[in-house]
């Protein structure tokens, strides 16, 4: 006990001594013009690379003035709304469509698209033991970190792993992208076992599905699914694929992959940055704030009560005291989320008529009020749109999808875009991706250890 309470302390000076040699004036961040999170002071992003693979639009520069225009998201030329559109009017799945578009810059024929279904057919089973080795004997209670160290284990089973070639670099990339659903499963029934006291339930994988079918059928207990649950969230997959090079977790994934390091360490970068709740985890925020708001408002359908209770949570003073309302607001759109415009379209689709349709309406509420609110409160003209967190999180719900699961979700999706990245970069970039940090500290004279006083002279 005694080792114990010492430790703590320790560990308490040792904080105290950080603090006091370690603080950068805010100033100095204006001074030198750092382009902090390298943004810009307008809050565009700093241009740090060129790709065919997407293109996210939300403003204009017009005469260096920032103007908002309509969101538009592209793969590879092709508007979103036309990709995901054809194939609901066509009854079809597009996930696999979007991989082989975005991977290879171009739509494919109902041949191509069959072959690359039975090349990730074949890749979706895992190595021989990798589920007791890799996975069964290091549970985790978090599936995107279960995530990451599996997609780093494949390292071991690949005889070429450090190699570097279109050849290889392909075939790995169409190999995790088609095992991420199947260790997502497998990672959250392991941590169920291990930390939910609940049963581990494991379905043999089955050939001839899609993604969002294999997924569902992985996951339920009785293996059973409607083709329009399947439908939804193979909409779901097609509109988190990909969103352009600048977003976080794609950045990373650039950068490790542009010092040459191998595809298994730079995806599970990847999957390590979308794990941050400031990238990934904005959904099960929104569902959060959402029972906040009902446990705290007797009639939240009241837009007035609902009005005052938002500007408590812009004031830090309800929900988390974060003083975000989440789902809304972007980087980028600032009129219109073309993906939240989709999928809340789907969304009302599918909640009418079920306990859902209240929550619907009342994430519709908040993304009528947000924009007014914050122009209140803060006193700014800078139009806010609703993001595609607003209702992604509750679509997910309706599918009977465990929270647990909506990031490993996100991040089974968006390997189609970090693996068309990582090619680009790797055969285009041609230089290791390396930002300039200005130093602001002062040379000090050496003290000789025996001369050295605790709490000495603060910089």
């Amino acid at each position: 006990m005694q080792k114990e309470r010492n430790r703590i302390h320790a560990v308490k000076d040792l904080c105290e001594e950080f603090r006091k040699y370690n603080r950068i004036d805010p100033v100095l961040y204006e001074r030198f013009d750092v382009k902090r999170g390298l943004r810009n002071q307008d809050g565009t992003g700093v241009m740090a690379g060129l790709t065919q693979i997407c293109n996210v639009h939300g403003y204009v520069l017009n005469e260096g003035e920032r103007e908002a225009v309509e969101g538009e998201l592209y793969y590879r030329g092709y508007n979103i709304r036309d990709l995901t559109g054809n194939c609901q009017a066509e009854g079809r799945f597009g996930y696999e469509e979007v991989i082989y578009l975005l991977m290879f810059g171009v739509l494919p024929t109902k041949e191509q698209l069959a072959m690359i279904n039975r090349v990730m057919a074949h890749f979706m089973y895992l190595p021989e033991s990798f589920f007791e080795d890799m996975m069964l004997k290091a549970p985790s209670p978090n599936i995107m970190n279960k995530l990451a160290r599996s997609v780093l284990a494949l390292y071991s089973y690949d005889e070429d792993a450090d190699e570097i070639s279109l050849e290889t670099e392909i075939s790995r990339a169409l190999q995790v992208q088609a095992k991420m659903h199947n260790l997502m499963v497998k990672a959250y029934q392991i941590k169920r076992r291990c930390y939910d006291n609940e049963t581990m339930v494991l379905h043999p994988e089955k050939e001839g599905l899609s993604t969002a079918e294999e997924i569902l059928y992985l996951l339920r207990m009785d293996q059973q699914y409607t083709r329009e649950e399947a439908l939804m969230l193979d909409l779901c997959l097609m509109l988190h694929a990909e969103h352009g090079g600048g977003n976080n977790s794609t950045f990373v994934c650039r950068t490790l992959s542009s010092s040459g390091t191998d595809a298994y360490s730079a995806y599970a970068g990847a999957i390590g940055a979308l794990k941050g709740p400031l990238h990934g985890g904005a959904n099960i925020k929104v569902l959060e704030m959402l029972e906040n708001i009902k446990k705290n408002l007797p009639h939240p359908q009241d837009s007035g009560a609902l009005a005052d209770y938002l500007v408590k949570i812009l004031n830090r003073e309800a929900n988390d005291f974060s003083g975000k309302i989440y789902g809304m607001g972007h980087a980028v759109y600032t009129i219109s989320d073309p993906r939240a415009i989709i999928l809340k379209e789907n969304a009302a689709r599918l909640a009418k008529g079920t306990p859902f349709e209240a929550d619907f309406a009342l994430l519709s509420q908040i993304e009528a009020l947000t924009p007014q609110i914050l122009a209140g409160q803060k006193g700014s003209g800078k139009p806010i749109c609703a993001n595609v967190d607003l209702y992604s999180g509750l679509v997910y719900q309706m599918l009977g999808i465990p929270r647990d699961l909506f990031t490993p979700l996100f991040a089974t999706s968006r390997m189609a875009g970090w693996s068309a990245h990582r090619i680009e970069e790797l055969f285009t970039g041609g230089r290791i991706i390396r930002p300039a940090y200005k130093s602001v500290s002062k040379p000090q004279p050496y003290i000789p250890i025996a001369m050295r006083t605790a709490g000495g002279p603060v910089r």
